[in-house]
């Protein structure tokens, strides 16, 4: 037996995030996910493990504004960023838009990818007033960019609904975005 190796040193990194709204002190191995640190560090389950390989969504959560799957993100990547889950979009009393529209059309049956979808969709809806085309985008000079359904299905492609509720999920978002052109 080989007494000459040292026991492995275990790391931990400190970093400071907004959640919600919230400012939140965490400590943890510097190899956890953004999703984890979200689940098991600050109790937010709201926020899925679908595939953990960043092809369904169901981690979807918004960074400064942006849309990002936390599963393929490391928590230390996001040292004083803000960073806004489900749990932050609304409250039971005051639901969010996307949230009552959601609600309103029926846009879920088991609900499991229903927070990511409806982050995704907070983000995207941010991207289209940004006038950021898509690949179906006809006129990327136009602004407004018109969210037609298929503009609004090819920009939330990232996000799997394994019960289709997508001509829900579509309607749900197009309610929101103001029923722009079809």
């Amino acid at each position: 037996m080989d007494t000459s190796t040292k026991p492995a040193v275990v790391t931990v990194a400190r970093i400071a995030v907004t959640v919600n709204g919230q400012r939140r002190q965490l400590e943890l191995d510097p190899r956890t996910s953004l999703l984890d640190a979200l689940r098991e560090h600050l109790h937010l389950t709201g926020t899925k493990k679908g595939c953990d390989h960043g092809q369904c969504g169901a981690c979807t959560v918004l960074i400064n504004g942006r849309r990002i799957n936390s599963c393929l993100t490391l928590a230390v990547m996001h040292d004083l960023d803000d960073i806004v889950t489900i749990e932050g979009l609304g409250a039971p009393e005051a639901l969010h838009p996307l949230q009552a529209a959601f609600i309103e059309r029926d846009a879920f049956q088991c609900g499991y990818c229903t927070p990511g979808q409806i982050c995704s969709a907070v983000g995207m809806l941010a991207e289209a007033r940004a006038g950021w085309p898509s690949h179906v985008t006809s006129d990327v000079a136009s602004r407004p960019i018109a969210l037609s359904d298929a503009e609004i299905r090819e920009r939330m492609s990232g996000n799997i609904c394994r019960c289709a509720a997508y001509p829900n999920i579509v309607a749900a978002i197009r309610d929101v975005a103001g029923g722009l052109s079809r």
